[in-house]
């Protein structure tokens, strides 16, 4: 049985190309002054290709914090100190626009009517993850919101995710861990939780799957996987199914 559902946020309930390449350029372009070459350079330190306006598999900016981020950038920024720098990149990051992997309204209204406990875990600071949520008016949504400054640790450790289970007052195994990258897989089985991949993000499936119980296009999919999978856990059924080249292992 289902009874939690814990969403990473960028590539998950955005989508992450989508979202945040413009702002990167844009903001590797403010750091370097104007000069499209440093840009360049500076972006390649982080995963981001000028010339494409896109991102690395491996990009910092895809599962890393903004810690990580901080160490590749702060050498090649005169007169930058780590809390300068930090401060830059979390005020910025929380204005970007962010593209909704499906419409979230009517998506987080519906687990919830389901009477589902949602949170969020990041590797974001919190302060960009509530300013996200906040402008596509679905903050109130989440009954749990941290990042990687919030005290439980990033992700792949399993710290946000045990804590949302203790928040929620589920056991693990009740808690499904829903993200794009093997970060948020590897923290939701840390945790000893379910786990969704999702590919609205850069990691392909079949990179996700050896590590998921189910892998979907995004999202959107869920209601109808959540319902089945507990009708089936309600029955007392075996709900794990053999995956299939596509996207299936029953949740």
């Amino acid at each position: 049985m289902i009874s939690g559902i814990l969403f990473d946020k960028d590539g998950t309930l955005f989508d992450f190309q989508v979202s945040w390449s413009g702002w990167a350029r844009a903001f590797l372009g403010e750091l370097a002054g104007g000069d499209d070459r440093e840009a360049a350079r500076l972006g390649a330190l982080i995963g981001y290709d000028w010339e494409t306006s896109g991102f690395h598999p491996d990009s910092h900016l895809i599962s890393g914090t903004d810690e990580d981020t901080v160490t590749a950038l702060l050498p090649e920024i005169p007169g930058a100190t780590p809390e300068s720098l930090r401060s830059r990149i979390s005020l910025a990051a929380a204005t970007a626009p962010m593209a909704e992997a499906v419409p979230l309204v009517p998506f987080l209204a519906a687990l919830k009517a389901r009477g589902l406990r949602i949170g969020v875990a990041t590797n974001d600071s919190e302060y960009s993850a509530r300013a996200h949520l906040e402008q596509a008016g679905i903050l109130e949504q989440f009954d749990f919101v941290a990042g990687a400054d919030s005290g439980f640790g990033p992700k792949p450790g399993p710290g946000m995710c045990l804590a949302f289970a203790e928040a929620m007052g589920l056991p693990p195994a009740e808690v499904l861990m829903v993200g794009d990258s093997l970060h948020d897989l590897h923290a939701g089985a840390a945790a000893g939780m379910r786990s969704l991949g999702v590919l609205t993000g850069l990691a392909e499936a079949h990179v996700l799957a050896p590590h998921a119980d189910l892998v979907l296009p995004d999202i959107g999919a869920l209601l109808d996987r959540l319902d089945s999978a507990n009708r089936l856990d309600a029955s007392g059924r075996d709900d794990k199914a053999t995956q299939t080249e596509s996207d299936s292992v029953a949740i």
